[in-house]
Parts: structure tokens; C-alpha cells; sequence
């Protein structure tokens, strides 16, 4: 069975996001993309606002699956 690859802008998202969530700088962004890049960035904000909310931990695996879902 083909496995679908997830959607680059989807996974740039989320690796945003986990940067995010545990502290680190936006200025490790590892796309060079504009679009790519803006999707990671995205995610980062994200990510840091939930740090910042205290949505650490297991409280924060589960607001990344929420973020999953929907987008």
C-alpha cells in the first residue's frame, strides 16, 4: 500500500510549531522558501502563544492534535 506524503506546508506548520512550544528562536527556521517559510513561522507563533499559555507537556500534545485536525 502507497503511503500519501502530508502536505510540505502542513509539516512546515508543525515543526514551527514544536520550535515554538519548547522556547526556541524563530531564527532557526530551517526553510528558505517564502511560502514554506511563512507556514513555519506560522506555526512558531502558534506555538509560543501555547508556551506562553502554559499549554506545555501532555496539555500541549493534545493542542497540537487539535491544530492538526483542523488545519
Amino acid at each position: 500500500m502507497k503511503r500519501l506524503k502530508r502536505d510540505p506546508m502542513d509539516r512546515a506548520f508543525m515543526r514551527g510549531y514544536q520550535h515554538g512550544v519548547h522556547g526556541k528562536s524563530r531564527d532557526l527556521c530551517p526553510f528558505t522558501h517564502p511560502s514554506t517559510r511563512q507556514a513555519w513561522l506560522n506555526g512558531w507563533r502558534e506555538g509560543r502563544s501555547d508556551n506562553w499559555d502554559g499549554f506545555t507537556g501532555t496539555a500541549g500534545i493534545h493542542r497540537l492534535n487539535e491544530l492538526h485536525a483542523v488545519g
